[in-house]
């Protein structure tokens, strides 16, 4: 008589071998029904207590296919004195297999029928090598020292070498180095292995990555027989899951390295992604923030209704005008604060769900700079009014127009570096009898100087009438504005002249004033009028020097500001007060006008431009 059993190995995690099949007559003899096995633990038939054993002394019997004699337990606990033969079993893919046990009676006269079952099973485990082969699984013995006792054909298809190539060789000799260093902590160990990776080295020199599950074979004596296993090529497997990987660490350095925050919503409205820029923008940490609700995370309780209710429409319909568009929003941080953002989402379509991926910036600050720009905008155009109307009053208070008369022609013009500036000239009638002349410059430009001179015209033209010297006039302006040039840190430089018409005696004044050149009738250089008198602003009481001269007839009086002589070009060189003087020299017979035109080309004609840095104002008088 005899019977089958098949039990299991144990798992990777250690657990104890069951019972997977039984046939009936080892079910019977047993005292059980067959279900009453299926699963259970091998140690409830041993006598020994345990299954440690049987498990070793079948698994060596495997190997060198010899029977042994061991003591079964029956229901009712009665010890069983049997003889067990037994085979290993193999699973497809690297998974656990079996020991089949094939158990018969010592009074059975039965040894033909378990021969014949040795050789349906020997029959069996031949099939199923065959059909591992035709998968491509590599089936392999080693001996002890790990040196290969058997070998597949499918070692060529994996490897490149034949079986016989492969037999009497250790499996290091098969392994890359970085595959040895891998497998150096297996070193020693008779525990089983499951679905480890190694790195071979193929025939052909390049790398081939299998998935190798190992069982170790012991004898009745607990000593170790030798390992059998399988090995399957995962190279195709490893290189698209590495990559896999790889594109995955790729995408995910990109996310967390991005300046926008990058939040992903599933179509629930739950967050499944959330950035290390959206941490930082909104205040939640992505543990935090993954798997919450975005719509009450983020976006303000005012705007939560439209949100929800867009996300339902495209969800029905497949439309939404916020989806794929540059918007600007509102969203809300952790602290309960409200800031400005700009939102793009893009839908993507997995299977029959959809993710909406967000990229948000924070624009606080572009906010803050916008309305810093419509503030200056706004600041500019009052400024600039401001400027137009302060210009058309500088303009009106300069002369309207050139005096003209029998015996000279006075004229003047003013080129402010920008719209308003601090020069200032004037000529008028004194008297019947005698020409006032003037031309000041204020240090700076734009709006304040330009009150300044409006003040100080104020001054002159009343006090000319009243001092009637160009001395006098320039001390009572000096004390006038002194206090008010001194709190706004400002000065003023002045050159006043006096022209008695009938005498065509000139008297003049120097506030530290650029000196006047005078070109006389016939003369081949210019003479420079100068009088002692410190700049206005200075010094509340200041004492000014007074001198005169006549002029002759067609003689040439040029009062300038520092714009003309100061004038640079792109080498650095100044248009200077010679080269003025030269223009006077071969522009003196035209008239005042024409002379002042002649001088400006020139002006410009050296420094190559049009526009200057410092104001330039020219006053000429020519005797007839």
């Amino acid at each position: 008589m005899f019977c089958l059993i098949v039990i299991e190995y144990p798992d990777s995690d250690g657990s104890a071998p069951h019972i997977r099949q039984v046939n009936a007559e080892a079910a019977g003899w047993l005292g059980y029904q067959a279900d009453d096995l299926l699963a259970k633990p091998v140690a409830m038939i041993c006598a020994a207590g345990n299954a440690a054993p049987l498990w070793q002394a079948a698994a060596a019997a495997a190997a060198c296919s010899q029977p042994f004699p061991y003591e079964l337990l029956n229901q009712r606990q009665q010890p069983l004195q049997v003889v067990i033969s037994a085979s290993l079993l193999f699973a497809q893919a690297g998974a656990v297999g079996g020991l089949a046990l094939h158990i018969a009676l010592p009074d059975s006269d039965s040894q033909a029928q378990c021969h014949a079952v040795e050789s349906a099973l020997t029959e069996s485990e031949a099939r199923f090598r065959q059909m591992a082969e035709m998968t491509g699984e590599w089936l392999w013995e080693q001996n002890p020292e790990g040196v290969y006792i058997y070998s597949s054909a499918a070692v060529q298809q994996i490897l490149g070498y034949k079986p016989e190539e492969v037999l009497g060789k250790h499996y290091t000799r098969f392994l890359s180095q970085e595959g040895e260093v891998a497998l150096d902590h297996n070193a020693g160990s008779q525990q089983p292995f499951y679905n480890l990776l190694n790195d071979h080295r193929h025939k052909d020199g390049h790398h081939v990555v299998t998935e190798s599950t190992g069982l170790p074979l012991f004898g009745a004596a607990g000593k170790l027989l030798k390992w059998r296993g399988v090995d399957r090529d995962i190279t195709a497997q490893k290189y698209y899951h590495d990559a896999l990987i790889a594109s995955e660490r790729r995408t995910r350095l990109i996310i967390e390295s991005s300046t926008n925050a990058i939040v992903i919503m599933d179509a629930d409205g739950l967050i499944t992604d959330w950035n290390l820029q959206a941490e930082k923008i909104f205040g939640w940490a992505s543990e935090e923030a993954i798997g919450q609700a975005l719509v009450a995370l983020i976006v303000p309780p005012r705007l939560r209704p439209a949100f929800l209710q867009g996300l339902k429409l495209f969800l029905h319909t497949g439309i939404s005008p916020w989806l794929n568009t540059l918007a600007e929003q509102t969203a809300l941080r952790r602290d309960g604060g409200e800031f400005p953002i700009e939102l793009s989402v893009a839908p993507l379509l997995i299977g029959d769900s959809y993710s909406f991926s967000g990229f948000i910036r924070d624009i606080s600050q572009r906010k803050i700079a916008e309305q810093q720009i419509r503030e200056a905008q706004i600041t500019l155009a009052i400024a600039q009014s401001e400027i137009k109307i302060a210009q058309q009053i500088q303009t009106s208070l300069l002369p309207s127009g050139p005096i003209r008369t029998a015996a000279f022609e006075v004229t003047g013009l003013c080129l402010p570096a920008d719209k308003v500036g601090g020069d200032y000239f004037d000529y008028f009638y004194h008297n019947d009898t005698c020409l006032d002349m003037v031309i000041a410059d204020v240090s700076g430009h734009s709006i304040g100087p330009a009150l300044f001179m409006v003040e100080a015209r104020s001054v002159i033209r009343a006090q000319a009438k009243h001092s009637g010297r160009p001395a006098a006039i320039l001390g009572l302006l000096n004390q006038f504005l002194f206090d008010d040039l001194n709190q706004a840190d400002y000065f003023i430089t002045a050159f006043y002249l006096r022209y008695d018409i009938a005498t065509q005696q000139l008297s003049y004044a120097n506030a530290g004033h650029s000196p006047p050149l005078l070109l006389r009738a016939g003369a081949k250089e210019c003479e420079r009028l100068d009088a002692d008198g410190m700049i206005l602003g200075v010094r509340k009481a200041i004492t000014f020097a007074e001198k005169s001269c006549k002029l002759g007839k067609d003689d040439v009086l040029l009062l300038y500001t520092d714009g003309l002589t100061e004038a640079d070009n792109a080498h650095g060189e100044f248009f200077g007060l010679e080269r003025a003087g030269e223009v006077l020299l071969q522009h003196a017979g035209q008239s005042p006008q024409a002379i002042l035109t002649a001088l400006l080309e020139a002006l410009k004609a050296f420094c190559h431009r049009d526009c200057f840095s410092d104001d330039i104002t020219l006053l000429l008088f020519k005797r007839s």
